[in-house]
């Protein structure tokens, strides 16, 4: 099989979704056999919205993660890097105001959001930690963090078959249905290679926020992982071992 470059060169992985864009969504629902649309739900669920807040949705490709929000009359900004994605979902949605952004340099002032989420982007983002910095940034002091994510499935036999479909069904499949197959074999390439749910929290947690916890999806397949933006004068005074050993499975 083909093997994928995990270099996360900005360019390229832009360019990457620019050729995925007009099926991302329906073969994002095949390939996960309908999953994507629950993780969604649990996305919207995890972030909590309250009237009057508002929302960045960074990495939001066509919009299907900024839909819920916008359609209960919160303040959700769709933002993306990949011009096609971002072409994509203004056909889709005209009414929501997507917007070109890049998760290491956004351009927004410091303190803009009340929540910043971001569905299934961190894993292509070239440097993961400078991203976590930069949303925090963004976010307002106690302002929450979304982030879900592939992960790692907690029950081992179930780790194997899964594994498995990655490296081999998933891009058969994707190759009868993507307009650039090749670009699901980096996607499985790439959750093979992204940290498990304790260390991305550890990573969420240098990188300044607090409260840091995870929920599991379908066996771990997904995580949603939630913190909280420290408030003036509590940023590097938290103990590190707050980090959960264990996480609420769903």
């Amino acid at each position: 099989m083909q093997r994928a470059s995990l270099d996360k060169q900005p360019a390229e992985v832009a360019s990457m979704f620019d050729d995925v864009a007009s099926k991302y969504d329906l073969t994002n629902d095949v390939l996960s056999m309908g999953q994507a649309r629950l993780w969604r739900r649990a996305v919207v669920k995890a972030v909590q919205a309250k009237s009057g807040e508002r929302i960045l949705d960074i990495a939001a490709g066509t919009g299907t993660s900024s839909e819920p929000f916008a359609d209960a009359d919160i303040e959700i900004l769709p933002a993306d890097f990949s011009i096609g994605m971002l072409r994509e979902g203004r056909r889709r949605r005209p009414d929501m105001p997507f917007t070109a952004a890049d998760a290491l340099n956004l351009p927004f002032a410091d303190d803009s959001f009340d929540v910043v989420t971001m569905s299934f982007g961190l894993r292509n983002v070239a440097d993961v930690d400078a991203a976590l910095q930069e949303f925090s940034r963004v976010t307002k002091p106690g302002g929450r963090l979304v982030i879900c994510e592939f992960s790692q499935p907690v029950i081992k036999p179930f780790r194997v078959v899964y594994t498995e479909y990655l490296m081999r069904a998933l891009p058969a499949v994707a190759r009868k249905i993507s307009s650039n197959p090749d670009s699901y074999v980096y996607l499985a390439e790439s959750i093979q290679a992204w940290p498990d749910q304790q260390a991305l929290a550890a990573r969420v947690d240098l990188a300044g926020w607090t409260q840091v916890s995870w929920r599991n999806l379908t066996g771990g397949i997904v995580s949603i992982h939630h913190a909280i933006n420290p408030r003036p004068g509590k940023r590097g005074h938290r103990p590190r071992d707050r980090l959960r050993a264990g996480a609420k499975s769903g």
